[in-house]
């Protein structure tokens, strides 16, 4: 059965590319989320085996997203999506309880390694 992922991201053309990837990989995604909020209802609602999280988004950012994640399942596997220069950021994702990070922009591979690398650990 192929591993569940919920997609979040303020921009759709992000959450497009992000689903081709991994739909083109074998995964399937449950759902695509604009902010922190509206992941946490989906979260709830697809109990998805990993979420990608942007950090910088309206209404609730990525940071504020994986507490109230982890608040409803302390197992959850998320990775962080982050830009280049927003370390700081990241560094307090990992600290809320995020598993991984990748870079924007994207590359195909690095996103597939972290996946794989997160949904191993468990």
């Amino acid at each position: 059965m192929s591993k569940r992922i919920l997609i979040t991201d303020d921009a759709a053309f992000m959450r497009m590319m992000i689903k081709n990837i991994l739909t083109k990989n074998g995964y399937e995604v449950v759902g695509e989320a604009e902010n922190g909020a509206v992941a946490v209802q989906m979260y709830k609602e697809f109990k998805p085996d990993l979420v990608t999280m942007d950090i910088t988004m309206p209404e609730m950012d990525g940071i504020q997203g994986v507490k109230a994640i982890r608040s409803v399942d302390p197992n959850a596997n998320i990775i962080m999506c982050s830009a280049m220069g927003q370390q700081t950021m990241v560094m307090e994702a990992i600290q809320a309880g995020a598993k991984d990070f990748i870079v924007k922009p994207f590359q195909q591979d690095r996103i597939l390694q972290a996946i794989e690398r997160v949904l191993a650990r468990g």
